[in-house]
């Protein structure tokens, strides 16, 4: 047991060492409790800032001459939907605003343009993958397969997973087994509760793609242009590149040499899953600023409740009091090939990545948690 106890003065929280006992996520959150203050104001001027940016880029879709400049500037509304559903996670994690009813709507909103049903999300993310982080069996976002599970696949299976597992395609992941499977009036096989807030997210977002789309298609006739085009870089672009975003994210979040997947729930309780499963990807360019300081993940993770305007100063208060402890990786495109080349299947007894014939692409973690 931990002799750590939650303090309330900055000035008496120790730096734990690498080698000393963890203490433990109530203390951490407590430690954190003055970062977990929550504005109003900040939060609509942030939603009405993306929604501007966001309507500019679908007009520009429309307004500018050039094919490739409509598909460039589809591919920025893209950007700008990815920015909103931060947004809308923040206020569906209850960490938005401080009024329950205002983040459900709030949520709601910043969740249209990404066509993401409120509620499904809220099941899957909130209480599934924040609940049982990389938990095979519990958690399946970007969950890794055994070499025993990928041959017992059909063909097909095994090739999409080849597919996704590429580092070519998240995109194509995040749509097909997140949104379409899970999320979009998903078969019992996938959502065996149903719920009426379910079904009506769904008609929700159905209706605005539907308004999105038909405003695109009489844009295009009132101006005289191509309806195929005006709707391809208007709705298609942002669309797919919001999807390729999403799988990246959640992708690089989870998937690294040094964080470890558990089929044992003991196992995985025994290894602080809060902090040791989640990874800081540091970009260059502020890049990490432009998407609402979302990749300060190791945060978000150990207390759900810090608005993303406070991660960044909570990322630093772990990275400076759990020292070896967090992991943290420098963003690279090497990198992010190297990893996806690496991370096939899982050998989750030794805690380790192999390839696609089973052979171990990476060091056993077995002995470190």
């Amino acid at each position: 047991m931990t002799t750590h106890t939650p303090v309330t003065d900055p000035r008496e929280i120790p730096i734990i060492a690498p080698d000393a006992p963890f203490p433990g996520r109530k203390t951490l959150r407590a430690w954190l409790i003055p970062l977990c203050s929550k504005g109003t104001l900040l939060p609509l001027l942030l939603l009405a800032f993306d929604f501007a940016l966001f309507f500019a880029a679908i007009a520009a879709t429309v307004l500018l001459e050039s094919a490739w400049a409509k598909i460039g500037m589809g591919l920025v509304a893209g950007f700008i939907i990815g920015r909103l559903f931060i947004l809308g996670h923040d206020a569906c994690h209850q960490s938005f605003t401080p009024h329950r009813s205002l983040n459900r709507v709030l949520g709601r909103l910043a969740f249209l343009p990404s066509l993401t049903p409120y509620s499904l999300w809220d099941i899957g993310h909130n209480l599934v993958h924040h609940g049982q982080t990389n938990l095979k069996g519990f958690d399946f976002v970007w969950a890794p397969y055994s070499l025993e599970e990928y041959r017992a696949l059909s063909p097909v299976k095994r090739l999409m997973e080849r597919i996704y597992r590429s580092g070519w395609a998240p995109g194509l992941y995040y749509f097909i087994e997140m949104w379409w499977l899970r999320m979009y009036f998903p078969s019992k096989t996938y959502m065996g509760a149903r719920r009426p807030s379910f079904f009506w997210d769904g008609v929700l977002v159905t209706a605005f793609a539907a308004l999105w789309i038909g405003l695109l298609v009489l844009a295009a006739r009132q101006t005289g242009q191509p309806v195929a085009l005006t709707v391809g870089a208007g709705f298609v672009a942002p669309f797919v590149f919001w999807n390729f975003m999403i799988g990246f994210v959640v992708y690089a979040h989870h998937t690294h040499t040094a964080v470890a997947w558990y089929d044992n729930k003991v196992e995985w309780t025994r290894a602080q899953p809060y902090v040791s499963t989640t990874v800081h990807l540091i970009f260059r360019f502020r890049m990490g600023a432009l998407m609402h300081h979302i990749m300060e993940h190791t945060a978000h993770h150990l207390d759900m409740g810090i608005p993303l305007y406070r991660l960044k100063e909570a990322q630093k208060f772990l990275e400076t009091h759990l020292p070896g402890r967090i992991i943290i990786q420098n963003f690279s495109w090497h990198w992010y090939f190297e990893t996806a080349r690496l991370c096939k299947l899982y050998d989750f007894k030794a805690k380790r990545w192999l390839d696609f014939h089973g052979h171990p692409t990476s060091p056993a973690l077995a002995t470190n948690h």
